[in-house]
């Protein structure tokens, strides 16, 4: 009666749930004509963006690599200078990089930026081959300016 409680009656019990699964269809998305829907609260891809006159929204304040976890971030801040003006305030940020290995895609660095400036899209295709390519510099998180995507 022992090995009937033990080991039986919890191996029907399996093979019942199996048997129930079984029964059911998965759809078959093909990738990457059609793209699965997000789920609306999906982060992936970090983006810096601009404001609407072409001048980048980061003011290099490196809150948001003091509130990532993974320590995954580095800004290198500069002073604006009139001949030379990227931001609205007075500094901005020549070096953005972001370790994508190293990135667990909290969005807390998206919550700690002040100005709005680094937000995380449902852009999902971040794969590649060589390890120095998930290094993301700031060429490559900042968004075209407006006339840029005019073209």
């Amino acid at each position: 009666m022992a090995i009937l409680d033990k080991i039986v009656k919890p191996m029907i019990a399996g093979l019942g749930i199996t048997s129930k699964r079984l029964g059911h269809s998965r759809p078959t998305v093909m990738y990457p004509e059609d793209k699965r829907e997000q789920f609306p609260r999906t982060r992936w891809r970090h983006v810096l963006t601009r404001h609407d006159d072409g001048l980048e929204k980061c003011i290099g304040c490196s809150l948001c690599a003091g509130a990532c976890p993974a320590r995954c971030i580095y800004v290198d801040a500069g002073e604006n200078t009139e001949e030379n003006r990227l931001s609205p305030g007075e500094r901005h940020a020549v070096r953005y990089e972001i370790n994508m290995l190293r990135c667990i895609f909290c969005g807390y660095c998206q919550d700690a930026c002040p100005t709005g400036a680094i937000v995380l899209r449902k852009d999902f295709e971040l794969a590649n081959y060589d390890r120095e390519e998930f290094i993301f510099t700031k060429e490559m998180l900042l968004e075209p300016a407006l006339s840029e995507r005019s073209k």
